[in-house]
This record gives structure tokens, C-alpha cells and sequence, in this order.
């Protein structure tokens, strides 16, 4: 198909490399860990506390040095398909929030697929919110200020983890930032039935990456793996959802956030024009510069920073 990116991201477009599908899942996990580890050579993390806790997942906390606590704090939950990802991945997006926010971020580092389907990701981000609520006064959280959030499979289990703490009457989530979220396993919006071959994600591996987080012997879906088809969507905390416009999951993530919305809940939601999935990491495109900025300012005010 042809799409009408806008033309800022074109020179990011002929950078990415052809999508190999015979990249075998740890060979995939080694080239995304070979690219964060040359990308967070360069972020500064000075006046930044970095601390891993082992919970047993392990949870890296940021904190800027020397802030007046408690603190608010967002849960940041990696993407990745489910498959791929991993606490390195955030590092350069904690440093921002902690730097520009004056927050805290807990990234944790879930079990993947298909070695270990769901739950057992969903069961670790939720054990993190816990810890998190449980632990709030040695680590200088604010209970009432715990945000979740995350990008493309990062945002489906951001919102499966809302919808667990709601349901099971868990820690109170004050905000939840849904980036391209990964939320419906049924793959039949008309954007994942168009998007075939789009940039960095596409039909194809939404298909593979469905089938590895649901693994081979899923017959009934549950609404925690596949948050769209959850029936009641009330009660959830107000939230920021972003999707790009030719991306296959863009469809999902606004009728989520229509939903909510019908729901009561309040919701902010941007779709962004030309832009794809992971398109933001051209950060010299006015587009992804304007979307990294209101996601920001959306997470200030969900977690009601002073800055």
C-alpha cells in the first residue's frame, strides 16, 4: 500500500532496517538489546538516583537526587510485542519524566513470550503496582499519586493492570498513559485489516505477537490479556491514550478510549496525523515532537507534578 506519512519521518522510514521474519525470538531480543545499549551510551543520568530492586522481577527506580518525598510515581511498563523489550528500553524516557516532572518512574522488567505466556507478564506488572502502594514510605511514594503507563504492548498491559486493580480492589491507580496500546486480540479493526506492511509493526506481527502472549493452547480469552473485549469499562482512572494514524493498532486504541469515555471515564485522546507506529523516534519531526510533548504534559497532570 502507499501512505501519506508526513514527510518529516521519511528519513526514518529509510533507516529502518527490512523487517526479517526469520529472526528467530532471541535473535529479535539481541538486536533490541544491542540498540538500547548504544542509545543509553548517550543519555545523561546525572542528579538522577537509579536503583534496582528484585521483587523477584526486577523493578529499576528513578528518582531525582535529593527531592523532597513522597513523591509522585509512574508505573512504566516496556513494549516490545509481549516478546521483546526490557528495562533498558525505558531508560532514556525514565530520565526525561524524572528530569522534567520531578516524578519518580518504576520500569519493571516482566517475564516475555512465548516462554512465559500470559499471565505471567500481566501477574509481574501488577505485582510491581503493589510493591509499589505496599512499600510507599521506604521508597518515598506517594500512594495516592501511583500512575500506569506504557507504549504499544507496554499500553495493553498498562491498561490490563487498571483494570486489575480496579476489579480485585487493588492499589488506587490515579492515571493511566496509553501509548499505541496493544489491547485486542481479535486483529479485525479496519486499521489492522489495511496495515499489512506498515513500519516497525504490522498485521503480520501483530499476528505473531498475539499467538506467542496468548501461547499455543488459548481457547477462552480473558479481558485482563485482551483489554477490548472487557465489558464494563467504568471506574477506571482518567486517562491519556495516543495512536498514530497508520498503525495497525490505532483502531483499537481510540474505540478504548471511546469506550472509557461512554463509560464516564475522563479520557484525553490524539490521534496523530502521518505518523506510524513507533514513529516518534524521529525526533526531529515536528509531528512526533508535538506528540512526545502532550504526553508529557498529559503524565504531569495525571500524576499532579510540581514542576
Amino acid at each position: 500500500m502507499t501512505y501519506a506519512f508526513d514527510p518529516q519521518l521519511l528519513p526514518l522510514i529509510e533507516a529502518l532496517p527490512v523487517r526479517d521474519p526469520t529472526l528467530s525470538v532471541n535473535e529479535r531480543r539481541a538486536n533490541a538489546a544491542a540498540m538500547f545499549e548504544a542509545l543509553n551510551a548517550n543519555i545523561d543520568s546525572d542528579g538522577i538516583d537509579i536503583v534496582d530492586h528484585h521483587i523477584p522481577t526486577l523493578v529499576r527506580l528513578y528518582a531525582p537526587t535529593n527531592a523532597l518525598r513522597p513523591l509522585p510515581t509512574l508505573l512504566d511498563i516496556h513494549g516490545g510485542g509481549f516478546v521483546t523489550g526490557s528495562v533498558a528500553m525505558q531508560h532514556a524516557f525514565a530520565v526525561e519524566v524524572v528530569r522534567k516532572l520531578a516524578v519518580q518512574v518504576a520500569v519493571v522488567e516482566y517475564r516475555l513470550a512465548p516462554e512465559n505466556p500470559f499471565p505471567a507478564g500481566l501477574d509481574d506488572c501488577y505485582s510491581a503496582l503493589g510493591w509499589l502502594h505496599d512499600h510507599a514510605a521506604s521508597l518515598g511514594v506517594d500512594r495516592d499519586r501511583i500512575a500506569v503507563g506504557g507504549q504499544s504492548a507496554g499500553g495493553g498491559l498498562a491498561a490490563a493492570t487498571a483494570l486489575l486493580a480496579r476489579d480485585r480492589s487493588g492499589p488506587r491507580v490515579c492515571f493511566q498513559c496509553l501509548g499505541m496500546p496493544e489491547l485486542d486480540h481479535r486483529l479485525d479493526t479496519p486499521s489492522m485489516r489495511a496495515f499489512v506492511d506498515t513500519p516497525l509493526w504490522s498485521r503480520p506481527q501483530a499476528e505473531d505477537s498475539w499467538r506467542d502472549y496468548l501461547g499455543p493452547n488459548a481457547t477462552e480469552v480473558s479481558p485482563y490479556a485482551s483489554p477490548a473485549i472487557a465489558t464494563d469499562l467504568s471506574g477506571l482512572p482518567p486517562s491519556y491514550v495516543s495512536t498514530m494514524e497508520f498503525d495497525p493498532l490505532r483502531d483499537e486504541g481510540i474505540t478504548y478510549a471511546l469506550r472509557m469515555l461512554q463509560a464516564g471515564v475522563s479520557v484525553e485522546l490524539h490521534n496523530f496525523p502521518g505518523t506510524f507506529h513507533g514513529s516518534m523516534m524521529a525526533t526531529t519531526a515536528a509531528v512526533s515532537r508535538r506528540a512526545h510533548a502532550e504526553m508529557l504534559v498529559a503524565l504531569s497532570r495525571g500524576l499532579g507534578a510540581q514542576h
